[in-house]
C-alpha cells in the first residue's frame, strides 16, 4: 500500500537511488578501461586526464553505493533517527573525489604536459575510445536525468530548483559527474583534432586543463549541497505549510502556533508543532486526540516522528489556578 506523502516531499528514494548510482558504476567501468587503454597507446595528455576523471567517477560511485546502503540501516539505540545522514558523508567524500581526483589531478597533467609535451601516436583510436566512452556516459547520464525530473515532480519544484531543496545527493551527484563527464569527452575531442590537424602540443594540454576546471566547478556544487545536508536543515516551506494545513483542520484545534519540519536523513524529516486547543473542550477530549493527530501525520511517507506540544489560549492565566503543571503539554513520539 503507497503511503501519502506531504507536499513538497517525496519521502524516501532508496530504489531509485541504488539503481541509478549502480548504473553509472558499470558505466564508467567500461569506459575507465577503453580510455586507460588509449591513453597509453596515443600518449594524448588529455586522453590521460579523461582516464583520470573516468577513475574518479568509478570510485565516486562506488562510496555513492555505499552511502545508499549504509544509510538503509534500521534505527538502533545509538542511532534512534537511523542512519540517513550516512549518505551525506559519503555523498561529501565522492564530492571531495571528483575535486582532488578528476579536477586537480587533470589541471596538474595538462600543465606537465604543456612544460613537456609528448609525441601523439593513434590518434584514430582516442576518437574511437572517446565516441564510445560518449555513448556510454549519455546512457547513464540519462538515468540519472530520469530520476532528477521524478524527484523535482515530487518536490513541486522546477529541475534546476532541485539541488536547494532535495535531500537525496546521489542523482545529483551522478547527474553532475556524467554531464561533466559527456562535456569532457567533448572537449577531448577537439583538442585531440585541433593537435592532430595543426601539429600543436599545446591544444592537448589545454584541453586536459578545461577538463579539470570543469570538474573543479562540479565538485564545488556538490561539496556545497553535502555542506548544507550534514550541518543540519529545514525542509522546504511547502511541507511545512502542508504540516499546518493538517494540523489545523482538526476540529479540536483552534490554532497552530508554530510549525518545525527538520531534515533527519535523506526523505526522513522529524516534525515539531505547538498547538492551542479549543477552549470549550474537554483536557481528556483534547488529550485523546493528540495520538491522533500524531498518527496521522507519522502516516506520510517520510515523516519518522512527531513531537506535539499543546499550548495554553492567551486567555489562559496559570496564576490565578496556582503552580499547578500546565495540562496542556504533550509530547509524543512514536
Amino acid at each position: 500500500m503507497t503511503r501519502r506523502r506531504l507536499r513538497g516531499h517525496p519521502g524516501p528514494s532508496d530504489t531509485e537511488s541504488r539503481r541509478t548510482a549502480f548504473v553509472a558504476i558499470l558505466a564508467n567501468v567500461g569506459v575507465l578501461c577503453a580510455k586507460g587503454a588509449a591513453a597509453l597507446v596515443t600518449g594524448s595528455a588529455v586522453m590521460l586526464a579523461e582516464t583520470f576523471h573516468s577513475a574518479a567517477d568509478v570510485f565516486n560511485e562506488l562510496m555513492l553505493l555505499l552511502g545508499v546502503v549504509r544509510s538503509t540501516r534500521p534505527a538502533d539505540a545509538l542511532h534512534p533517527r537511523g542512519h540517513g545522514p550516512d549518505r551525506w558523508f559519503w555523498s561529501l567524500l565522492a564530492a571531495v573525489g571528483v575535486l582532488v581526483a578528476g579536477g586537480l589531478a587533470s589541471v596538474a597533467e595538462g600543465v606537465r604536459a604543456a612544460l613537456d609535451p609528448q609525441p601523439l601516436d593513434h590518434a584514430v583510436v582516442g576518437f574511437v575510445v572517446l565516441a564510445v566512452s560518449g555513448a556510454m556516459e549519455a546512457g547513464s547520464w540519462f538515468v540519472a536525468r530520469r530520476q532528477l525530473h521524478q524527484d523535482a515532480a515530487a518536490h513541486d519544484v522546477e529541475v534546476d530548483d532541485l539541488i536547494d531543496v532535495t535531500t537525496d545527493p546521489t542523482p545529483i551527484t551522478v547527474f553532475f559527474e556524467d554531464s561533466a563527464a559527456i562535456l569532457g569527452v567533448a572537449v577531448a575531442v577537439v583538442a585531440m583534432l585541433l593537435r592532430v590537424v595543426t601539429g600543436v602540443a599545446v591544444f592537448d594540454a589545454a584541453g586536459s586543463i578545461v577538463v579539470g576546471l570543469l570538474l573543479t566547478w562540479a565538485a564545488w556544487r556538490l561539496i556545497r549541497l553535502n555542506r548544507r545536508l550534514i550541518l543540519g536543515s529545514s525542509a522546504s516551506p511547502a511541507v511545512a505549510e502542508q504540516v499546518e494545513s493538517v494540523a489545523a483542520v482538526q476540529s479540536w484545534v483552534a490554532d497552530v502556533t508554530s510549525v518545525d519540519v527538520l531534515v533527519v536523513g535523506p526523505g526522513q524529516v522529524t516534525v515539531e508543532l505547538e498547538v492551542v486547543p479549543r477552549t470549550d473542550l474537554s483536557i481528556e477530549h483534547v488529550v485523546g486526540r493528540v495520538d491522533e493527530l500524531r498518527r496521522l501525520l507519522v502516516s506520510h511517507e517520510g515523516v519518522s516522528s512527531v513531537a506535539l506540544t499543546l499550548v495554553p489560549p492567551p486567555a489562559f492565566d496559570t496564576d490565578e489556578i496556582g503552580n499547578t503543571p500546565d495540562p496542556y503539554d504533550a509530547r509524543e513520539s512514536p
